[in-house]
């Protein structure tokens, strides 16, 4: 058993997530779903902390008519419940929506719909999750030399609160990525922004745009701003010929499998180069079909109407960017020839992907005491458990910022409902252990690194 707590200890639990976006819902509903089946004494406790006033999952990329791009039962609880009462299937029902999605015949809703979702299930676990908390320190609690817990401050406003935890769950998200050297602005764009900063301009008829980037994001910013702005040119500038299809293919999938996770968790370092290499076009810079070939259809469209608005500037780049008051030059450069030619647009989008935030920046002292590999990413146990020094015996898990260790799901909501069952049977199991018995992670639980 753990050591007796002061009477003045902050509110301890078993477990703290730091942020609730669909990662951490997973695990809210997860532990949820647990604690029903075992009763008060075996019970998992819980907090999260969010730092967003409420549920939000990339609002600025909800297009009226963007799909997702996984099939829903892929949802937050299926792949681990079958019979969960918090499926996609059970929002549905509870929606009157269950028969007309049937109907449809697509494993693929509308991303705004599944983000409904997402808010639906979310709200049935929202005693857990204090809304509006940024959390802004995570230190240990050292007694005897060793550190079974950690202090987990947090803070709204002028609020500031600190709840201990015996584990905690990183699921901190992604962070949009700009080219060095470019910095958002009122007219310079993250595609994660687009929604919300759109609406801005519908007073001041743009007439050009132009959206950097050759993924699924920026293929849907194309067609969405030309919708959007009947009047405008949209350009699109991207190193290819063209926009390359996404592999969605039944075989290729498999990559997205719960037992991909083992696979490539225990294969050697070439072999994990290799399956990222074969398996990249499932996920990265590609688009549907059906979207590249509407486009295309468009801009033929055009060109034999002689009104073209679509310009596709492929096999080149955008090499300077300047705002001017009330325009953006843009340097566009052949690839081919190095060629540089001059574009004015109202707005530059930026479709250039995420990155996972630094797993061990938000955990100071705590982070100093976990381990990172040669290439200086952390290294991980196979149930996602950080490697840490002996003495600290908090469990720290990682829901994204794995891809090296776990492969192409670390970020992904393929394997979201898996994860975070795995996560919570390493807590349990831990968690019965008497705490000066619990080993370090072995050889073997630590992936090599990509």
């Amino acid at each position: 058993m753990s050591p007796a707590l002061p009477d003045d200890a902050p509110p301890t639990h078993d477990l703290i997530g730091i942020g609730f976006g669909p990662s951490n819902v997973a695990m809210a509903i997860a532990l949820s779903e647990h604690n029903a089946r075992v009763g008060r004494q075996e019970a998992v406790t819980a907090h999260f902390f969010e730092r967003q006033p409420r549920f939000g999952w990339h609002r600025g990329m909800l297009i009226d008519d963007a799909t997702m791009q996984v099939s829903f039962l892929k949802d937050l609880v299926t792949l681990r419940n079958p019979s969960s009462e918090f499926s996609f299937l059970c929002y549905l029902q509870s929606k009157g929506r269950l028969v007309d999605f049937v109907n449809g015949k697509s494993l693929f809703p509308l991303r705004v719909e599944f983000h409904d979702y997402f808010e639906w299930a979310a709200a049935q676990v929202d005693d857990m999750v204090s809304y509006g908390h940024e959390v802004v320190a995570v230190r240990p609690v050292v007694r005897d030399g060793v550190v079974e817990y950690v202090d987990v401050t947090a803070r709204s406003g002028q609020e500031t609160v600190v709840h201990r935890a015996r584990n905690l769950v990183v699921g901190t998200g992604l962070r949009p990525r700009m080219p060095d050297g470019v910095e958002r602005t009122e007219r310079i764009w993250h595609n994660s922004e687009l929604l919300s900063k759109v609406d801005a301009l519908d007073e001041s008829e743009p007439s050009r745009f132009v959206v950097v980037g050759a993924g699924q994001s920026a293929a849907e910013n194309v067609a969405f701003l030309r919708r959007r702005f009947p009047n405008a040119e949209v350009c699109a500038v991207f190193s290819r010929y063209g926009y390359s299809p996404a592999d969605d293919s039944s075989f290729a999938n498999r990559i997205f499998d719960p037992d991909a996770v083992d696979d490539y968790f225990t294969a050697p370092d070439e072999i994990k180069r290799k399956l990222m290499d074969y398996h990249g076009n499932t996920n990265y810079a590609v688009v549907d079909i059906d979207l590249i070939d509407d486009l295309y259809r468009q801009a033929y469209r055009e060109k034999v109407l002689g009104s073209e608005r679509l310009r596709f500037l492929n096999v080149s780049r955008l090499t300077d960017v300047v705002e001017t008051p009330d325009k953006v030059r843009a340097t566009v450069e052949s690839l081919v020839t190095g060629e540089r030619t001059p574009l004015d647009a109202d707005v530059v989008v930026y479709a250039t992907g995420y990155q996972s935030a630094d797993a061990l920046g938000i955990l100071g002292e705590v982070g100093e005491r976990c381990h990172r590999d040669d290439q200086g990413r952390v290294r991980v146990g196979r149930d996602y458990r950080l490697a840490t020094d002996a003495e600290l015996r908090c469990g720290i898990y990682l829901q994204g910022g794995t891809e090296h260790t776990h492969g192409i799901t670390s970020s992904l909501l393929s394997n979201t409902a898996v994860r975070v069952g795995e996560i919570l049977d390493s807590i349990v199991e831990r968690g019965q252990q008497p705490a000066s018995s619990q080993p370090r992670l072995a050889a073997d639980e630590i992936s090599t690194a990509l």
